[in-house]
């Protein structure tokens, strides 16, 4: 293990192993959208087939996603993610826009995730109301302390919060079986129920019911950021993140299935918030504070996953930037502490400012794009570096990457037409990040690694 010496010049521990992968995994997944995004799912369908059918497509995605990411992961397991498989295949320059914009998605991603919490908070709690604020920022103070501490600390925090929001989702899904169909007469919605299934089935509401179920298969990618902290990435990678996103796929089904088995097709589709008209069938008057704490819980371990990959993005874009400056510093306990700093601090910001919002709309479609880019990179790698040793191959080569690439570009073109202002904005940010990597290449000076390839 290197010394303290060797830890402050930015050298990262490798601590890490499997029950990590698989709890940054499904941690960095599972949200609240799961409690939600049932009912806009069958608001577009209104067939349960079709539904489960969605799920299954949106897990085949991510799968696919996850099987092509891991082999760039074993071949470059290094802190940074997209950023350092974008830098590897198609330069410096492309590399920064894609860490930057990945960096920035997460910022406003984190801001999302703290405000959500501090609604869900004053809605159990009224009396914390006037500082809806101050709670916002509290989760995010409260894991850069726990991050601060160290990697092991952060690790362990990740395990626990992701295996309590397993458990707690799964005794949903036990409960709802339970008590079944004779609950659907008091979880009806009082809102009219949509036209049959045939009626509904057309393509923009099969395109929009897809894209609700990518968006809440996101995080599936999360393990990759942390292969360098690994102890053994080539192994434990593939298991952990392949392991991850299958408990994930089985998880989001089961939900799917517990919730049809409570509410018909139709109290589904009308239904704003299903788990909680479930909640409401099974527990009364108590259905909803039980679901407002599910969703707390889900929440706390994607803060938690979110904030440290997102500390791993800057710090690899630090470190490629200027050798040695105080950003690449990291703990002798294994946390890149100024690099967490700043991304606490860009957090935080967002919340206060209130203006993230709209930057969440737009970086969503900037992370499809960062997908892209990594599918993209593994076959230019692939042909143009086919020496690079690869401790696992992606299975069903060029398929399956390509798979994922086609439904990354369908699912770009679908926001492109859906909502082409938010998509003209990550065009102009995409566009301006080159110009921010320029100037700061030229200010790197020679301890700069932005004018060499990576190693």
């Amino acid at each position: 293990m290197a010394g303290a010496g060797e830890v402050d010049r930015g050298r990262l521990l490798r601590l890490l192993g499997v029950a990590f992968a698989v709890a940054v995994t499904v941690g960095g997944t599972i949200g609240v959208g799961i409690l939600r995004t049932p009912g806009m799912v069958a608001r577009q369908l209104g067939d349960p087939w079709l539904i489960a059918a969605a799920w299954l497509l949106g897990g085949g995605y991510s799968l696919a996603g996850t099987l092509s990411v891991v082999e760039l992961g074993t071949a470059l397991p290094a802190a940074g993610g997209w950023y350092v498989y974008a830098r590897r295949a198609f330069g410096e320059g492309v590399g920064f826009v894609v860490g930057w914009c990945d960096w920035l998605a997460q910022c406003a991603s984190l801001a999302y995730l703290a405000v959500s919490i501090a609604d869900f908070a004053v809605s159990l709690a009224p009396v914390l109301t006037p500082a809806t604020k101050l709670v916002a920022l509290s989760p995010l103070a409260a894991f850069a302390l726990i991050q601060w501490l160290g990697l092991r600390e952060s690790s362990w925090t990740q395990q626990a919060t992701s295996l309590v929001k397993a458990v707690a989702l799964l005794a949903f899904v036990a409960i709802c079986f339970a008590h079944g169909p004779e609950a659907a007469a008091a979880a009806a919605p009082s809102v009219a129920a949509p036209a049959g299934g045939l009626a509904l089935l057309t393509l923009f509401g099969a395109v929009i019911a897809l894209q609700s179920v990518v968006v809440t298969y996101d995080g599936w990618y999360s393990a990759i950021y942390f292969t360098e902290e690994d102890e053994d990435p080539g192994r434990n990678l593939p298991r952990g993140a392949l392991g991850g996103v299958l408990a994930t796929i089985v998880i989001y089904m089961l939900v799917n299935l517990a919730l049809m088995r409570v509410l018909s097709v139709q109290e589904l589709a009308a239904s704003g918030l299903p788990a909680a008209d479930v909640a409401q069938a099974v527990f009364g008057g108590a259905g909803g504070p039980i679901v407002t704490a599910l969703a707390l819980v889900s929440l706390l371990s994607v803060v938690n996953a979110v904030l440290m990959l997102a500390t791993r993005i800057a710090f690899a874009i630090a470190r490629d930037a200027r050798q040695g400056s105080l950003a690449t510093r990291v703990s002798p306990s294994g946390t890149p502490v100024p690099a967490m700093l700043l991304t606490t601090g860009a957090s935080m910001a967002l919340v206060l400012s209130g203006s993230f919002e709209q930057l969440i709309a737009i970086t969503a479609i900037l992370l499809v794009v960062i997908y892209a880019s990594g599918f993209i990179a593994l076959l230019v790698l692939r042909q143009r570096e086919p020496a690079l040793p690869r401790p696992f191959r992606v299975p069903g080569y060029p398929w399956v990457p390509l798979l994922a690439l086609l439904g990354s570009l369908g699912f770009l073109a679908g926001n492109v037409v859906s909502d082409p202002r938010s998509s003209a904005w990550a065009a102009g940010l995409v566009a301006l990040s080159y110009p921010v990597f320029r100037l700061l290449a030229a200010r790197g000076g020679p301890e700069s690694s932005w004018h060499t390839r990576v190693p």
